[in-house]
């Protein structure tokens, strides 16, 4: 019976080849189909900065990705997603990524920065103009870390770094086995925005005496600036010059509330908005009222133009000039008035003004006292910083942190650059008494220079903290505050509270000649998929054509085969 069986077997699959593969070949696809692909993690990623200023490109060109994960360990990194902490970060390795055409790179940020070494922060911060500085093809990704995104660079690390000290068979081997991570972007590639509108506030105190007044300006920017735009908090800067502002402009709002205190200067305040590219709001509030008006503030009786620039730290302000105030002018008092306040009120704040002339030569400015400076406006910029190429100024690491003895320990300050509301306190209560000593000439009618008009009382420490507090609250990069920005409307509104003929002003890149260009998918969500590598399918490939070859040539020497077969497992006879 059995060989009868055989033969019919044999003679069905010999003269129906095609049935071979009706028969076996679902049942290898259903053996080895794959299951449907799950995301190993869903997160949501940052990337770097994408615009244009003055016909100069800067950042990453692209957002599209979808390609395998790599640590910088690994010795290919050509269209591959690069992987890299920031703990590990080092600009040879970024730079080795790019020259090697990586698809992609990833840069996990800790959770709490601020917790950081001050070597590792302060080095970062450095090299963040050094990645704007050109732009590349390459797309720069920031995400904060979590445990399922360290589980991924873990296993991300552990396969690359292996490669390099296995035999060609083993890491042949351990490529076909081990699992990869593919990193797919869910966002389109980014296109220019258009018709962005760059918003800036105007509010002002009239002084009493006279029609034509001398006028002080009391400005600031807004807006902050980092490698990624949705990782700009910029607390220090420059939320302090913001929160410092709003406090001068309360405290001379009750003084001119007043008839015996109301002063007989103007007080025009300006929260500009764009101060990060090139102080463009404050360029294009200059052009309105110098150029296409025929009655302003600014064309009357400018004193002088305070702009206040990073304020929330240290024990050091440095009046920044561009042109040295020549004596008997308002603006030689203001600078002996904030010497004199310095020393008679704060001994332990060092007081200096540095002279830096304007280079028109150069792309950007280095303070906003310069936009000034450049329509022949008397100006300077007040701030801490000695010089305007310090890497905090533009720094994702700028962010908001309490004092240093509440979150790490006494005398040990956060890691980069951040907020002390005490210091923000009394340098704000220092430039209130200076501005105050001008407005009322306190110093030629014989007043000593400790006299305080500002009570310790009268500067709320509670506001000046809640205004950082609110800003550093969510990102304000201009790409990010539009018009209908909660952002915009709260400084309006306080602005409203205090000061009269509270205005907006709007720029708009020119269409056909823009000044700046900014673009989207600024933020995205990104999947990584657990997969095989694509040797894994090669492998597979020959498994599957092996196993198929075998049955085969099984099916057609079916005959054959069942003769030995049954020959081996035939018991043998016992002969006598």
């Amino acid at each position: 019976m059995f060989e009868e069986a055989s033969e019919v077997f044999d003679n069905m699959f010999k003269s129906s080849f095609p049935l071979t593969f009706i028969v076996f070949i679902p049942a290898v696809l259903i053996l080895v189909s794959p299951l449907p692909a799950e995301a190993a993690h869903e997160f949501t990623v940052y990337r770097m900065q994408q615009y244009d200023l003055q016909g100069q490109t800067y950042g990453t060109r692209n957002a599209i990705l979808n390609t395998e994960a790599r640590t910088v360990e690994a010795e290919v990194l050509s269209r591959r997603c690069v992987i890299m902490r920031l703990a590990e970060f080092s600009y040879e390795e970024y730079q080795k990524a790019l020259r090697q055409s990586a698809g992609a790179v990833v840069i996990i940020l800790p959770k709490n920065m601020s917790a950081m070494p001050q070597d590792i922060v302060q080095h970062f911060m450095e090299l963040e103009p050094e990645m704007l500085a050109t732009e590349t093809i390459v797309p720069v990704y920031f995400a904060m870390e979590d445990d399922e995104l360290l589980s991924i660079y873990t296993q991300t690390l552990t396969s690359s770094s292996s490669q390099g000290s296995l035999s060609a068979a083993e890491v042949l081997l351990h490529t076909a086995t081990a699992n990869g991570f593919q990193m797919v972007t869910s966002g389109a590639q980014s296109k220019a925005v258009s018709d962005w509108a760059i918003t800036s506030l105007e509010g002002r105190l009239a002084g009493v005496g006279g029609e034509d007044l001398p006028t002080i300006v009391v400005v600031t920017h807004y807006d902050s600036f980092g490698v990624a735009p949705w990782l700009s908090y910029g607390a220090d800067s420059n939320g302090s010059g913001v929160s410092m502002l709003l406090e001068l402009a309360r405290l001379f709002s009750k003084l001119y509330t007043y008839k015996r205190t109301h002063a007989g200067y103007n007080l025009l305040f300006f929260v500009s908005g764009g101060g990060k590219f090139n102080y463009q709001g404050t360029k294009r509030w200059l052009e309105d009222n110098l150029d296409h008006t025929d009655s302003s503030l600014l064309q009357d009786n400018v004193a002088f133009v305070l702009c206040l620039d990073t304020l929330g730290n240290g024990d050091t302000l440095h009046l920044h000039v561009s042109k040295p105030p020549k004596e008997g002018s308002p603006q030689f008092s203001l600078l002996k008035e904030l010497e004199l306040v310095a020393a008679s009120q704060y001994p332990e704040v060092k007081f200096s003004m540095v002279h830096k002339k304007i280079n028109l030569a150069d792309d950007m400015l280095a303070w906003e006292h310069e936009r000034f400076g450049i329509r022949r406006l008397p100006a300077f910029t007040l701030s801490h910083l000695p010089s305007h190429r310090l890497a905090q100024r533009f720094s994702i690491m700028d962010s908001r942190s309490v004092s240093p003895s509440s979150r790490h320990g006494a005398g040990e300050p956060p890691a980069g650059p951040y907020v002390d509301v005490e210091k923000l306190s009394r340098n704000t209560k220092l430039v209130a008494e200076a501005l105050a000593r001008v407005i009322y000439n306190l110093t030629e009618k014989g007043a000593p220079g400790d006299l305080q008009i500002f009570t310790e009382q009268m500067v709320q420490d509670e506001q000046l903290s809640a205004v950082v507090d609110w800003l550093t609250a969510q990102p304000r990069a201009a790409q990010l505050v539009d018009k209908d920005s909660s952002v915009v409307s709260t400084l309006e509104y306080h602005l409203g509270h205090y000061l009269k003929d509270v205005k907006r002003h709007y720029v708009k890149a020119d269409k056909r000649d823009p000044e700046f260009v900014f673009y989207d998918q600024l933020k995205q969500t990104m999947n990584a998929y657990r997969v095989k590598p694509a040797i894994f399918d090669l492998l597979l490939a020959v498994c599957i054509a092996a196993y198929l070859g075998v049955m085969y040539l099984a099916i057609q020497n079916f005959g054959v085969l069942y003769s030995v077969v049954r020959r081996i497992t035939q018991p043998k006879t016992k002969t006598h």
